[in-house]
């Protein structure tokens, strides 16, 4: 096969073969020892000189400056970076000094990964350093890094442009400081909810991502054919369906942190892939939900962060207990100045065309109330806010409102002006559960892909009887994105989708 090497890949490839005439494997199997890390030294060296006589630590070549027989490198870890000082007769891990004086002088280049050992001082400029007494290469790289670079404050390069970063993730982490630390937070949040859940007796579980009928949300899935059992399956759009069947069977409280794919469009908050935390727990209403959600969310800003007030883009965002709520219509009516709790479907259509939103023929009622909150309610909620008190047409999965006709018991929390969290007293009336599905299978034919179908042996499952019951829906992509300070979806997955380079792209969904 013939590869298009650029001038600085072909001198590297010549480095590589030097490196292994001079007897060194640029590619060592062995262990390499490590026992610092660069931020633990920068933490604590002048806490405990005595501790950092003989360090050994591994990463990658960031920066190189040399001046005459000494050097002066930046080293990358996992946790950061630390200066090395570099004399090359002193560098050698055996009794031949010249080979490593030729491999260091010649053929170390910025982005090869090395060893090495010796001990913690401080410069006569006060940086802490290593003063290196061995150096190992561990692994030599054959493409050159892109280099950050900054002029007055501003970072900028050919890699700092988005899609570079998402198409590039392995790159992005080495060379934009910041890119790991979201990250390592994103795993930070899903503990938190992870402990925070099992010390309340929850227990994690596991669901099928392929799915017979795929079900629990409103949305296009993606289709798939099983060979073997010639039968077509589907990416899971939601676990809600297969979790309700574990209530059924008797356990008290499970969830499941469930990879979901939806087939529908992309922007800088969604993608067809995303990570949601479903919870359903026995003998629990949405208002005994609610405060879980509150009570769980203010733990992760307080693991994360150590406070409850965090700065999201230009908003200072409080998730301190309690939340304030509001019914779906008192949002509405707040915010785009109508009362809309008594209208039919024909009302509805005629309203939304009046305030701009958009909205066609196929959409039922509860479809037309959603755009119009979307449109005119949803982007003010910047604190975290409770909408409460749905429409039953949009909830095929709740139950109806103990007092209120109509509506069902549900909730929405909304953050920074998205939705956060989707949560019900769900329905567990198997004949009522019969019958919003059939109304779905209705709105399906009218031209709505996101119907959901008709699970037969779902309503089985509920026919032997599922009792009250609290389930909740949270987007960990979107929690991320807020306790982060992130803009897009893309910055908190690590592998998002993307289009081929070279296609044009399609007006992406709002």
């Amino acid at each position: 096969m013939t590869v298009n090497l650029s001038e600085q890949e072909l001198v590297r490839r010549h480095s590589l073969e030097e490196i292994r005439k001079l007897g060194i494997d640029p590619y060592p199997a062995e262990t390499y020892e490590v026992n610092v890390s660069a931020k633990g030294i920068l933490d604590n060296y002048e806490k405990r000189k005595q501790d950092y006589k003989n360090v050994s630590i591994a990463g990658r070549i960031m920066s190189r400056r040399v001046m005459g027989n000494a050097s002066f490198l930046e080293l990358q870890d996992v946790t950061g970076r630390i200066q090395l000082y570099i004399r090359r007769d002193e560098i050698c891990p055996g009794e031949d000094k010249s080979l490593y004086n030729q491999v260091f002088k010649k053929y170390l280049d910025i982005g090869d990964i090395i060893g090495v050992k010796g001990y913690v001082f401080t410069t006569k400029v006060g940086e802490i350093s290593i003063h290196v007494s061995e150096l190992t290469v561990l692994c030599k790289s054959l493409r050159p890094l892109p280099i950050v670079k900054e002029k007055e404050g501003e970072t900028f390069d050919a890699f700092t442009d988005a899609e570079q970063r998402y198409r590039q993730r392995s790159l992005d982490l080495i060379v934009n400081a910041g890119a790991m630390d979201v990250f390592v937070k994103r795993s930070k949040i899903i503990n938190s909810i992870r402990e925070f859940l099992n010390d309340k007796d929850n227990l994690e579980v596991e669901t099928p991502i392929l799915q017979p009928l795929y079900g629990g949300a409103a949305a296009r899935p993606f289709k798939t054919h099983h060979n073997a059992l010639d039968i077509p399956l589907y990416l899971r759009i939601a676990n809600e369906l297969y979790l309700k069947r574990l209530i059924v069977g008797g356990f008290k409280g499970v969830y499941e942190f469930a990879k979901d794919f939806r087939n529908e469009g992309m922007d800088r908050f969604h993608n067809p892939e995303f990570t949601q935390m479903e919870l359903y727990v026995a003998y629990k209403d949405y208002n005994w939900m609610m405060d879980l959600v509150e009570e769980m969310v203010e733990k992760v800003a307080l693991d994360l962060h150590g406070k409850t007030k965090i700065t999201v883009g230009e908003n200072e965002i409080d998730f301190k207990r309690p939340w304030k709520r509001l019914t779906m219509f008192e949002a509405i009516q707040t915010y785009a100045g109508v009362d809309i709790s008594n209208m039919d479907e024909k009302e509805l259509f005629k309203t939304a065309q009046s305030l701009g939103v958009h909205v066609d023929e196929k959409m039922g009622k509860g479809k037309i109330i959603d755009e119009i909150f979307g449109e005119k309610a949803e982007a003010n909620l910047i604190q975290p806010t409770f909408i409460t008190d749905y429409p039953v047409e949009m909830s095929p999965l709740a139950k109806k409102h103990r007092e209120k006709e109509g509506l069902v018991e549900r909730f929405e929390a909304i953050c920074n002006g998205k939705e956060l969290c989707n949560a019900f007293s769900e329905l567990n009336d198997p004949e009522d559960q019969r019958e919003r599905f059939e109304h779905q299978l209705e709105l399906g034919k009218r031209g709505d892909e996101e119907a959901m179908v008709l699970d037969e042996e779902f309503l089985q499952s509920l026919e032997y009887g599922m009792p009250p019951t609290a389930g909740l829906g949270i987007g960990i992509d979107r929690l991320v994105m807020i306790m982060t300070n992130s803009h897009s979806i893309q910055d908190v997955i690590f592998f998002p989708q993307m289009r081929p380079k070279g296609e044009h792209s399609r007006t992406p969904k709002k």
